[in-house]
């Protein structure tokens, strides 16, 4: 398995992790009951923490659906290079540290962590496409 695809399965574990803390805060809200028999998607929480976390993982989602085609075609064309490894790492942690910072509220880090990941995208583009090396 090359370093590209182990970090982006990290990733696709850290994405699919994201929303249980705020879940688990719906269901002590409301109880059980309430928040499991829910057919229109009513029960939201209350708490502004969650509610960034919520934000934090739908933006996740929106970002995995650009990075993991460029690590898949990476893997298709057997390009690996350090600079492809490096983004991998970087969009993991850049990934990790915006759900955190978004749900902590701190807002100029949570962008920093969020240009790191666009970053790490644009790496990737760049090499497939040979203009970086």
């Amino acid at each position: 398995m090359t370093t590209e695809l182990y970090w982006l399965i990290l990733t696709i574990f850290l994405t699919s992790i994201l929303w249980l803390p705020y879940i688990v805060k719906r269901l002590a809200e409301h109880g059980p009951l309430t928040a499991l028999w829910d057919p229109d998607g009513e029960t939201w929480t209350e708490a502004p923490w969650a509610k960034r976390l919520m934000s934090a993982h739908a933006n996740a989602v929106e970002n995995l659906v650009i990075f993991a085609p460029l690590v898949i075609i990476a893997h298709i064309l057997g390009i690996s290079t350090e600079l492809t490894q490096l983004a991998a790492v970087l969009y993991f942690f850049s990934r990790l540290a915006h759900a955190i910072l978004f749900t902590l509220r701190t807002p100029i880090l949570r962008i920093i962590s969020f240009a790191a990941g666009v970053i790490a995208q644009m790496i990737m583009i760049f090499t497939l496409l040979g203009w970086i090396n």
